[in-house]
C-alpha cells in the first residue's frame, strides 16, 4: 500500500504539509463533504490553499466532484485505478433525504451513455435519493 506521499508523488504532485493533511482528512471520511466541510476541519488554513490544494488533488484525479442536486458542490476521494474517465469509471451516488449526507456507491457502475452523433459528453452524474442504511435501520 502506497504512503500519502509516495500517492502524491506519483500523480506528480508536490508533497506539503497541508497536502497530506486534507488527503488524509478525505480517506478518513466514508461520505463526500464540501469545501466548507474542509475549511472547518482546518480552520487555521488559509482558504485559498484549501481550493487550491482541492483543485489541484481533481485534476489529478485524486478527487471527484459530486453534483447531489443539493447545489453545493461535493468532494470525495476516487478509489485506487480510478481515472475518473467518462467512459470507463462511472458509478453512483447516494444523497440521503434523512442526514443529507451523500455516499459514492462505487460497486455500482452506470453503463456507458452513448449520445447521438455530433454530441459530446463532458460530464455524467447520477445520484440516487432517498434514506442511507444509517437512517434506515
Amino acid at each position: 500500500m502506497q504512503t500519502i506521499e509516495q500517492l502524491l508523488e506519483s500523480k506528480n504532485i508536490r508533497v506539503t504539509a497541508m497536502r497530506m493533511l486534507i488527503y488524509k482528512f478525505l480517506a478518513e471520511k466514508e461520505i463526500a463533504v464540501t469545501l466548507s466541510d474542509i475549511e472547518n476541519a482546518f480552520e487555521k488554513a488559509d482558504r485559498t490553499t484549501l481550493y487550491r490544494t482541492i483543485k489541484t488533488f481533481e485534476d489529478k484525479g485524486i478527487v471527484h466532484q459530486i453534483d447531489d442536486g443539493t447545489g453545493i458542490t461535493k468532494y470525495a476521494l476516487c478509489e485506487e485505478g480510478c481515472n475518473c474517465d467518462i467512459k470507463n469509471d462511472l458509478h453512483l451516488h447516494f444523497h440521503c433525504n434523512n442526514c443529507k449526507e451523500t455516499t459514492c456507491l462505487t460497486d455500482h457502475k452506470i453503463p456507458q451513455i452513448k449520445v447521438p452523433n455530433g454530441f459530446v459528453s463532458e460530464n455524467v452524474n447520477l445520484v440516487v435519493k432517498g434514506i442511507c442504511d444509517k437512517c434506515s435501520g
